[in-house]
């Protein structure tokens, strides 16, 4: 039985740009194979990437295997060789064109083999989005467990020789798979590098916020070209100002910094505003704060995230607010404030 040429699973599209790539550098292209050729590559944009990763492939090892002689043996090949007996000169005639196709197979194979692994070394990137109201968990190619909460977005990254996670905006929390490759998280201009452990990184309105779970993290400026912001153990967390980079650093209840995982809200002595802030992500209605003072009102409670009737009679009890709502969303101001005062 013949030995497959392809390993199983090979895409379609990385077997076509094999060949196509073997054709075109043997020669073997007539103008009708060149039409056909263009009308593949143009056909599709996978058609078009795989075409370059093969040509890239081929062009690194080029240098590599320009020294080899041109009768040099392919290991397995020479016991295969049957002489040939010799036969009588016949008059010269017209020689068809040599058959290439073993060739071209052989080398085809190579490619596909060195492409397969530079494929596999090389980065792998995804997109993940969390709506309103639907926190995510998701378990990253490298086994890492990302918890993401609602309204947040992530680009992550991994590579041979590094895993890369980009926060653009809300909370995420990181159970860190162990790896040899760096682990770090790029927000609002900072690196958060993993030291083996569990932590979550929060952009909020006026400030990041880094808390560890589990293990050590290192917080360093200049999405980490800069100085160390913060070194970071189980049971902390910092916040760093967005204006000045001024950092604060406090300790933190385990629990309560993952609280959100089981859709709880859990504050300790925090500003409403930011408070309405973590509701808002996991509700339709939305707690609306309509001034200063009441925004600045520092709160503690632990809460459900979707309960609502609990958070209005949570916000009732403070003798400093009036709260007001209908379907679409609870109003809460300072009593000395003007009923129509916005901030």
């Amino acid at each position: 039985m013949a030995t497959p040429l392809f390993p199983p699973g090979t895409s379609a599209a990385t077997r076509e740009a094999a060949h196509w790539h073997v054709m075109q550098r043997e020669g073997a292209l007539g103008p009708d194979d060149q039409q056909r050729f263009m009308a593949w590559l143009v056909a599709s944009p996978v058609h078009l990437r795989e075409y370059l990763a093969i040509a890239r492939v081929a062009a690194e090892i080029g240098d590599a295997v320009r020294g080899l002689p041109a009768d040099a043996a392919v290991p397995g090949v020479r016991d295969n060789v049957v002489p040939l007996p010799l036969r009588p000169a016949r008059p010269r005639a017209a020689r068809a064109p040599p058959r290439r196709l073993p060739r071209i197979a052989t080398a085809a194979a190579l490619l596909l083999g060195i492409g397969i692994a530079v494929h596999a070394a090389l980065p792998s990137t995804r997109h993940y989005i969390a709506a309103q109201g639907a926190p995510r968990m998701v378990t990253l190619e490298d086994g890492t467990v990302m918890h993401l909460n609602a309204e947040s977005d992530v680009t992550v990254t991994v590579g041979l020789l590094r895993r890369r996670i980009e926060l653009a905006r809300g909370q995420a929390s990181f159970v860190v798979a162990a790896d040899r490759r760096p682990f770090t998280v790029h927000a609002a201009g900072l690196e958060v590098r993993d030291i083996g452990t569990t932590f979550d990184v929060s952009l909020q309105r006026d400030q990041a916020r880094f808390g560890v779970a589990e293990g050590r993290i290192h917080v360093v400026d200049r999405a980490g070209k800069g100085r160390l912001l913060a070194d970071l153990a189980a049971g902390q967390s910092a916040r760093v100002a967005y204006a000045d980079h001024h950092v604060s650093v406090v300790q933190e209840d385990v629990a309560a910094m993952t609280a959100w995982w089981q859709r709880r809200v859990v504050f300790r002595d925090e500003p409403l505003r930011d408070i309405a802030d973590r509701f808002n992500r996991m509700n339709t209605v939305r707690l609306r704060v309509d001034d200063s003072e009441a925004g600045a009102l520092r709160l503690t409670g632990n809460l459900r995230a979707d309960d609502l009737a609990s958070l209005r009679a949570f916000l009732d009890e403070q003798p400093t607010l009036t709260v007001s709502a209908d379907a679409r969303e609870i109003r809460v101001r300072s009593r000395r404030a003007p009923v129509h005062g916005p901030w």
